[in-house]
């Protein structure tokens, strides 16, 4: 799939702070894009920088395939949809009035908003004042407010901040819906590896303003190699003996690590740490969670 976002040596400073360096993101047409870190890693940064609303320090935005600049940003900016950080909105206007405004300002027909209402499932509160609504119906507005205009690239930037769990899975089910419905391509920011790992299709991982992954969800999961466990009375000889056999051992949080063995080939092996007056106390086996690839990436010093 071709990129409908592309960023080539991206970067942004304050001041001597560096926010966002030599970023290039690739993010395929039709996607759900998940752009994962901690927080402060630079996330907002960037998607503000893909919509024109920072200006980069270094590098170039393309989106569909148009390199931003101040001439044609207004014209690629029609083809979005965002809502960045908290949603916009007139508190003493009713969710509808709001929308009618987005309507008027993005010249799209009136009728869009019935259709925009009914896919983020306000349509009994559109008539409530804006300021009375609770965090997931202002989620839901701004939402809303950003499909108008049907836009090819949407982007959100922490959408399921502040829901309870109910509204999570309401906003997930939303996303996940969009590319489909609406052939949109949706870029979606967070630093909750678990919301991401059930929406997205494609992942980027930042750190500290770096990219320090990016590919699909499955590559992603890839790195999740199975391994045994095994701790033992005497971790340290154990060790040795397998080394000496030509088994790779990992220092685990509990006892080590070795490949996936063959039931066989692990038999044997344990007869004979025993045999060796090494008592195993525990076989397992080990594979890491998403939770734990995410924290090896964006750990200190540490890479996959």
């Amino acid at each position: 799939m071709k990129p409908i976002v592309e960023t080539e040596n991206l970067g942004k400073e304050y001041g001597q702070k560096k926010i966002v360096a030599n970023l290039d993101l690739k993010i395929p047409e039709h996607s759900i894009y998940g752009f994962l870190g901690p927080n402060g890693a630079g996330k907002s940064t960037t998607m503000k920088m893909i919509l024109g609303l920072v200006k980069p320090s270094a590098g170039q935005v393309k989106v569909c395939g148009t390199v931003m600049n101040r001439k044609n940003r207004l014209e690629i900016l029609k083809k979005t949809g965002s809502l960045i950080e908290t949603p916009s909105y007139y508190g003493h206007l009713t969710g509808r009035e709001n929308l009618e405004i987005i309507a008027e300002l993005k010249q799209v027909p009136a009728q869009e908003i019935d259709e925009v209402l009914e896919t983020v499932r306000m349509e009994n509160q559109q008539n409530k004042k804006a300021g009375q609504y609770s965090l997931g119906m202002k989620q839901r507005l701004g939402l809303a407010g950003a499909l108008l205009g049907k836009p090819g690239l949407l982007l959100l930037d922490e959408p399921t901040n502040g829901l309870d769990p109910a509204g999570i899975q309401e906003m997930r089910e939303l996303i996940k819906s969009l590319p489909k419905r609406y052939g949109m391509t949706v870029m979606i920011s967070s630093h909750l590896l678990g919301e991401i790992d059930l929406m997205a299709t494609h992942v980027g991982i930042i750190n500290q303003g770096e990219l320090i992954f990016q590919d699909t969800i499955e590559h992603l999961h890839e790195y999740s190699k199975k391994r045994i466990r095994l701790r033992t009375l005497d971790d340290g000889r154990a060790v040795l003996r397998m080394k000496d056999k030509g088994i790779s051992v990992h220092k685990g949080r509990e006892g080590f690590l070795i490949p996936d063995l063959a039931d066989e080939v692990l038999a044997g092996l344990v007869r004979e740490l025993s045999d060796s007056g090494i008592g195993v106390l525990r076989i397992e086996e080990y594979q890491k969670n998403l939770e734990d690839i995410f924290l090896d990436l964006t750990g200190k010093g540490m890479s996959l």
